[in-house]
């Protein structure tokens, strides 16, 4: 007997609470003072806000983020760590512009050198990580290309590792995006404590300098903790930025603004609006019973609904009325069943589409035997559904 099982009231209660996963389609519709913006939930990747972002814009210092992911890279993988140390060349040494103000023919930590980059985006520290790894900046610039291509990041040049002006030398805002989330997935925090955190860091002293974080949402905006800040002539001033409330992490990047004033403001307005605009609900654990099923000619009467995985989305507010929701599946579900057997479907649908999650067995339910069959059918022949099964006794 196949039967469409709508969602139950409190189903349909805690359901009208949540969305379908956001696509680019039903990004907010909030405008930005930046030339360019790219906005995205981390954890789901979904595109809370964006403007122009994969047209071509120059990376300013923000490239100096993938000289960092390439360090964290040779770190994470034993081959570099932060107390080695790297030579500073007269290249690194007169190097104009940001300035961590290493000290050419001296030997510098490799720790320094990042916090230089991080927090002072000191484009002597960048060359001399770069003439470290790979022998030569040029060299280093392969290899940034190299990891750029990997992580999907398909509009992007980099001629040099400090984003100092290059004909060549171009990016996007939804690229940067890719670059800043693989950074905060691949080296997690709890696995290298010492690495993402630098990003949060609101100064740095070195050879007796204390310089402050150039990033300004660093400084009072709620759960902020990275990542970095751009400005050449012909980028504007840019900046990408994340924070993490309740467990959601927001990535930014904006680019093309016209002054550190402009940056400060509208990165801290639109960081604090995505977190208004937008929520992470979690409303089902692993192996938590969505529903429940009624079994036929089995041992157990009824079957709990799960899914494979937690469900957590991200919802826009002005998307929570939209929301319809069922739930599917062929009703009586027939013995035997298997734990971990797709038996329904959940279903929520938007305006901009639906989204199908499969709905598992929870448990093994073993047949009858044949007598026990036989008399269960007699039964419902001569009886018909039980008055307390709530799709039977339909």
């Amino acid at each position: 007997m196949n039967r469409l099982r709508m969602a139950t009231a409190a189903l349909s209660c805690l359901l009208a609470m949540v969305a379908a996963p956001i696509s680019s389609s039903n990004a907010a519709e909030v405008d930005s003072s930046a030339e360019f913006a790219f906005v995205t939930d981390f954890a789901s990747g979904k595109v809370l806000m964006e403007k122009d972002p994969d047209a071509l814009m120059k990376p300013a210092s923000m490239a100096k983020i993938m000289t960092v992911y390439i360090a964290f890279q040779r770190i994470a993988d034993g081959s570099l760590s932060l107390d080695d140390t790297f030579l500073i060349s007269e290249k690194a040494w007169r190097k104009g512009g940001s300035k961590t103000f290493v000290e050419v023919g001296k030997q510098v930590s490799v720790r320094d050198l990042l916090f230089g980059v991080v927090v002072q985006s000191g484009n002597d520290a960048a060359i001399a990580i770069a003439e470290g790894i790979s022998g030569t900046e040029d060299g280093f610039a392969e290899e940034m290309n190299y990891v750029a291509r990997g992580l999907g990041m398909s509009n992007t040049v980099f001629r040099n590792a400090t984003g100092w002006p290059d004909p060549e030398q171009v990016t996007t805002a939804r690229d940067l995006n890719i670059l800043a989330t693989a950074l905060i997935r691949d080296f997690p925090v709890d696995e290298y404590p010492e690495l993402y955190p630098m990003f949060a860091e609101k100064n740095f002293t070195y050879n007796g300098i204390k310089q402050g974080n150039r990033n300004p949402l660093v400084y009072g905006t709620q759960g902020a903790d990275g990542l970095k800040t751009g400005h050449t002539e012909e980028s504007g001033y840019g900046l990408v930025g994340s924070a993490i409330r309740d467990g959601q992490r927001v990535i930014m990047v904006l680019n093309g603004m016209q002054s550190m004033k402009q940056r400060s403001s509208e990165s801290r307005r639109l960081m604090d609006l995505m977190f208004r605009e937008f929520k992470l609900y979690r409303f089902y654990g692993q192996d938590e019973a969505v529903d429940r099923a009624n079994v036929w000619l089995g041992t157990q009467s009824k079957i709990d609904l799960v899914l494979k995985e937690p469900l957590e989305l991200v919802l826009a507010r002005s998307d929570r009325r939209k929301l319809k929701v069922s739930v599917q599946w062929t009703d009586p579900v027939p013995a035997p069943i298997r734990a971990g057997q797709t038996v329904g479907t959940l279903v929520l649908e938007l305006p901009s589409g639906k989204t199908s999650y499969e709905l598992l067995a929870a448990r093994d339910v073993a047949a009858l035997g044949m007598f026990d069959r036989v008399g269960e059918a007699l039964k419902y022949l001569i009886f018909g559904a039980s008055v307390d099964d709530p799709v039977l006794g339909q």
